[in-house]
């Protein structure tokens, strides 16, 4: 089993990735990946609700924040990328 320092590392070096793969994205591109990004987020979230259902108090409250997050992730997510495609439906 992995103790706090190991998954500590993790998490702050998937942060700089992550920090580095946004950063490169050009504009044009933003709305499909956000798509994707949605999705993604999903999949953090049963992992946030199978971390929050644990047995440890300090591992069930991360999951808990986790789960947090990861919802308003997902639901503004799709909120902007709703916004973002009606911007290009036709003007009647």
């Amino acid at each position: 089993m992995a103790d706090f320092a190991d998954i500590l590392t993790i998490f702050v070096l998937a942060m700089f990735v992550g920090f580095e793969i946004i950063t490169k994205v050009p504009p044009t591109l933003h709305t499909p990946l956000m798509s994707g990004s949605n999705a993604i987020s999903g999949i953090t979230l049963v992992g946030a609700l199978i971390a929050a259902g644990s047995h440890e108090w300090l591992t069930a409250t991360l999951g808990f924040l986790a789960v947090v997050f990861a919802t308003i992730n997902v639901v503004g997510g799709f909120l902007i990328t709703h916004r973002m495609l009606r911007m290009f439906r036709r003007k009647e």
